[in-house]
């Protein structure tokens, strides 16, 4: 949303506005003010006209659109929205090519979303598909803390929402279960580019089944609205960019927060490494967010693989 509209809304949320007086206000012609209220009605806010003015309708802030995600966002994201998008992470790179930077690519629906190892993933609509990109001025050994402060983000948010969530290294949010057992609430992708000693760009995708039914989901998936009730998916994406804002502008704080709400420490786990296993017990994470495992060969450090918790062994 550009300045200009942002202004015209914020003016119209403090009550009944005249366009002449917004156009005075904003030093703009009074067919500017019209244009920018015309694209607010059509990104879904109820914008009405009446004797005393403009005004916005009370459901207005409902609506699920980047106009309204931008409205109220305590951080400093673009936000960028699809009804239909193939990837938001895609998108995302490709604005990266572009110069772009500190923006949230979000879309209704993802039609060829992907996951690790570019497995697909399902985006119907009612979930939340969304990709940041950032260009933060890190080495790329400390890459991976941006996915563990979205994997905190988002857990979170979902916690917030009444879910009881937690995190399964390296980048699920998940419900945990009895023992071994557990259900896929959220899953996340980092992309970068960059050099030996520098970041270009960095985008992390996330997607989190929100207002998704079971029959849409993969049988060892679940949601928000499964596991609590449906959330207002606006002020859900306020949350988890809020909050990942939080940790990329403070990463000395992700892994203590991470740890708080990690499942996977003092579990048996079995980590598919560069086409072999390593089985034994996780033990915590390091200062990036690699994963110590106590095998029978000793402790093994892996920064990234497959990771499955195993029933412990009786």
């Amino acid at each position: 949303m550009n300045d200009t509209r942002r202004a015209v809304l914020e003016a119209l949320a403090d009550g009944p506005v005249s366009g002449p007086g917004l156009a005075a206000e904003l030093e703009c012609s009074r067919a500017a003010v019209w244009k920018h209220v015309e694209a607010l009605r059509d990104a879904g806010f109820d914008v009405e006209s009446t004797g005393s003015g403009y005004v916005l309708g009370g459901d207005s802030i409902d609506a699920y659109s980047g106009p309204a995600i931008e409205y109220g966002l305590e951080a400093p994201f673009e936000v960028e929205y699809h009804e239909t998008l193939a990837s938001t992470n895609d998108r995302a790179r490709e604005l990266a090519g572009n110069g772009e930077a500190d923006v949230a690519v979000i879309a209704d629906e993802q039609t060829g979303g992907r996951g690790r190892l570019d497995r697909p993933w399902v985006g119907p609509r009612g979930g939340v598909w969304l990709s940041i990109l950032c260009r933060p001025e890190i080495p790329p050994a400390r890459a991976p803390l941006y996915t563990l402060a979205a994997a905190v983000a988002t857990a979170r948010a979902a916690r917030e929402a009444g879910v009881d969530a937690a995190i399964k290294w390296p980048n699920d949010v998940i419900v945990p279960g009895d023992g071994d057992d557990y259900r896929k609430l959220a899953g996340i992708l980092t992309e970068m580019e960059g050099e030996t000693d520098r970041v270009a760009w960095l985008v992390v995708g996330i997607g989190i089944n929100a207002n998704l039914e079971a029959v849409d989901l993969p049988e060892v998936a679940t949601s928000i609205s499964d596991e609590a009730e449906a959330v207002d998916r606006r002020r859900f994406v306020q949350r988890v960019l809020e909050a990942f804002d939080e940790y990329r502008s403070n990463l000395d704080a992700v892994i203590p927060a991470w740890r708080e709400l990690a499942a996977t420490p003092g579990q048996r786990v079995r980590v598919a490494v560069a086409g072999t296993e390593l089985v034994g017990r996780a033990v915590d994470v390091d200062e990036h967010g690699a994963l110590k495992i106590a095998t029978d060969e000793g402790e093994r450090t892996v920064t990234t693989g497959d990771c499955e918790h195993l029933r412990p062994v009786e």
